[in-house]
């Protein structure tokens, strides 16, 4: 869990006094109605807490595929805006009974609204705050849809009754979250991560603030849990008010003017958002939208993204224009409406009164992007893991990596399945040069007619990253024996020259200190030694058998004036005699996590494992092996900067995954 409580004296004094003057505003007061506020904040719903989702569990985010939008009738939104929704995707309208659904229907029609896209579902309500209390959609380790529920925070019982509803509505699981909480103070990434004001804490004072951690990881598979201070200053302290996930690495924070009582605190949140480590392994990418309040409203944080479609709510400020136009920036590819709505508030507007139904059979492409400076490569291995939720295949000619090299014509690569992973696809990028930008994104389909792009809108925001205009480039970039012909005769490494200057090698290493591999003194050049323009340097790599060895990976360290070049060596685990196991392996246990200079990994019994650990882009940072019912990772020889990090543990035939933060 990250947190992020830093608040100016300032700010205090500001938040009691706009609290204050919002207790006399009951219209406006989305928190509580003033005849809530008379009554026992106690739920007459009893709540039933369950078991977590099973195995690896992915929280649907708002720009995800979505198959409806979510509303309430009374309504607290305009028509006009129901009308627009159903240009895109159903509108599945919440309704009392039949004779409050005949009225729906007739103000449809009357209002143009394309009644072929309208879905109703007859439950009770008390408002009409659907993103408050509507549910949270996952997706669990059967790759089975369900929604996670939760204690609404509010005494509103048949609100608080909306999640089961709909979960036997879509015929999915439904999981009970003993965690007192609101969609509208709620917001997370879709690849592990998700966000919230301090007062989740505040209003679950049973829970230490490892309980709260520990149950957001468990129900909906995020962590880290960003939690932080509530920038606005108004009563209701959700996180929609003031900022907003776009993507994976993008999040919109609202700004107000230099000399606003709130500026440092809006700046600070947004300070620290841009020094966290996204889902894709880059820093987040912050940008800002101007919401200064009143005079007229300015609640452009509190917008809905519906599939590609970005509804914003304007109310006829000078700054909606400017609003407007931040989104266009932040979110090439989609579709930016205002929908103007004299009912606007900057603690309650359009986000607050809509809620995006998950499309439970949807084509899902995980993919951690390469992203940034890349060092030079004849190849780009590009990977993605398929979910296809519908159950039905994807079509194997139909996953591709579409790229384009500066601003050249774009190329399209097909990927194909891994061997032993037939959701785990692999492709190459060819042909980038050093210096060269190189623009990507991945396409794929399934049979249930369901296609996906990574990014989301794919072509119009691609990845992106830049080849380092380096030296040495290094054929193979890992040398790795797998077989003892390997292993005898060498493996053939070339040093390659990719400029047209001569490059200075003052040193290489020659010998192994984990592992015995070795270059012979005949093959390696005097020192310094001028490697040509263009020209290879091939030096054949040896290794001697290793027989119960922890370490079967090591690394090469080429020297140069400008730069200490680094090139990987491994042996295959098929190399290294083994020990039979007989007993089962049941968990691993990670501590200190986060973590500082050394993590410890345990487990029951004594077995021969193999330890890999990743950073978020897929590197592999560290690898180990040995016989033990424990190992470690010493932090400090990694020289690994903070974030977020995967570990990769096989013990007698079964593979552990997890996380470990690096502070």
């Amino acid at each position: 869990m990250k947190h992020f409580y830093t608040l100016s004296f300032l700010f205090i004094v500001f938040v009691s006094s706009v609290f204050g003057q919002q207790q006399k505003d009951y219209s406006r007061l989305h928190y509580l109605s003033k005849e809530e506020m008379s009554k026992p904040n106690t739920n007459q719903r009893d709540f039933t807490p369950t078991d977590p989702p099973e195995g690896f569990i992915r929280n649907v985010a708002e720009f995800d595929q979505m198959q409806a939008v979510m509303i309430r009738y009374p309504f607290g939104i305009p028509v006009s805006l129901i009308a627009e929704m159903a240009q895109d995707t159903r509108v599945l309208t919440i309704v009392a009974n039949q004779q409050q659904k005949q009225s729906v229907l007739g103000i449809y029609v009357s209002n143009n609204v394309d009644t072929s896209q309208c879905d109703f579902v007859f439950a009770q309500t008390d408002s009409y705050w659907t993103r408050d209390y509507g549910p949270f959609f996952i997706f669990d380790g059967n790759n089975q849809a369900g929604i996670v529920d939760f204690p609404y925070n509010r005494p509103r019982p048949n609100d608080n009754n909306i999640p089961s509803v709909i979960a036997q509505y879509l015929g999915i699981n439904l999981f009970g979250m003993n965690l007192t909480h609101t969609g509208g103070n709620y917001m997370c990434n879709g690849m592990g991560q998700a966000a919230s004001t301090d007062l989740v804490l505040e209003e679950n004072p049973s829970l230490s603030e490892q309980d709260v951690d520990t149950l957001v990881k468990n129900y909906l598979g995020n962590d880290p849990y960003f939690i932080t201070l509530d920038p606005l200053g108004e009563y209701i302290k959700h996180i929609d008010c003031w900022g907003k996930f776009l993507s994976p690495d993008k999040i919109m924070i609202g700004q107000v003017a230099s000399t606003d009582p709130r500026y440092s605190d809006f700046e600070a949140v947004a300070t620290y958002f841009a020094n966290q480590i996204s889902s894709y392994g880059d820093h987040f990418k912050v940008y800002r939208v101007f919401t200064p309040g009143s005079p007229q409203e300015t609640p452009y944080t509190n917008s809905l993204i519906l599939n590609k479609k970005v509804l914003v709510p304007i109310t006829g400020s000078p700054w909606d224009n400017d609003a407007l136009s931040a989104y266009e920036e932040a979110m090439p590819g989609y579709e930016v409406k205002g929908i103007y709505y004299s009912g606007w508030y900057d603690t309650d507007a359009l986000h607050c009164r809509t809620k995006g139904i998950a499309d439970v059979n949807q084509l899902y492409i995980w993919h951690v992007p390469t992203l940034g400076n890349v060092d030079f490569k004849y190849n780009y291995p590009i990977s993605a893991t398929l979910y296809n939720y519908s159950g039905q295949p994807v079509y194997q000619d139909s996953v591709f990596i579409i790229y384009q090299v500066n601003q050249g014509d774009f190329d399209t690569v097909l990927m194909s399945s891994e061997t032993g992973n037939s959701m785990t696809y692999s492709g190459d990028i060819t042909g980038a040069e050093p210096g060269d930008t190189v623009n990507y994104y991945l396409f794929a389909a399934d049979a249930s007619g369901h296609h996906a792009n990574h990014p989301f809108v794919g072509l119009p925001d691609p990845h992106r990253f830049v080849v380092n205009e380096q030296a040495l480039h290094f054929d193979p970039d890992t040398v790795w024996f797998q077989d003892e012909i390997q292993m005898s005769e060498g493996i053939p490494l070339h040093i390659i020259n990719t400029t047209g200057d001569s490059v200075t090698i003052n040193s290489i290493t020659q010998f192994g200190l984990t592992f015995s591999w070795y270059i012979y003194d005949d093959d390696m050049p005097d020192f310094p030694y001028q490697l040509a323009g263009y020209d290879t340097l091939t030096l054949p790599v040896y290794v001697a058998m290793i027989v119960n060895r922890e370490m079967v990976y090591d690394t090469m360290y080429v020297e140069t004036p400008d730069k200490t070049y680094k090139e990987l060596l491994m042996v295959d685990s098929a190399l290294i005699e083994n020990i039979a196991q007989t007993d089962i392996p049941k968990q691993v246990t990670v501590y200190p996590n986060p973590v500082g200079n050394k993590a410890t990994f345990k487990w029951n019994g004594i077995y021969n494992y193999e330890i890999k650990i990743f950073d978020l882009s897929g590197k592999l940072i560290h690898q180990q092996t040995g016989n033990a019912d424990a190992c470690f990772w010493n932090i400090d020889k990694t020289n690994i900067q903070p974030g977020v990090y995967v570990y990769h543990i096989s013990l007698n035939g079964q593979t552990f995954t997890g996380k470990v933060v690096k502070k």
